[in-house]
């Protein structure tokens, strides 16, 4: 099962409601995903710990529905 790529993004919305996210569907699929997001909520914070920021709005669906996720995040500027 695949995450859909509206799908996905309001997870981040969701989470993320400043951000500038920029999604790429890598294989076609809706399977293999990669994510750009530049929010304010990062500022400050690990490259570490802003992933985990990411994995927890996906509430769970990563690895299941959501089979892989490339990230680059950071804060504006």
């Amino acid at each position: 099962m695949a995450m859909e790529r509206a799908t996905l993004e309001a997870f981040l919305r969701e989470a993320f409601p400043d951000a500038q996210i920029t999604l790429k569907d890598l294989a076609g699929d809706n399977d293999h995903w990669s994510a750009e997001i530049v929010s304010e909520r990062f500022r400050g914070k690990t490259r570490v710990a802003q992933h985990q920021l990411v994995y927890s709005a996906l509430q769970g669906h990563m690895g299941g529905q959501l089979h892989a996720l490339a990230l680059s995040t950071r804060a504006p500027g």
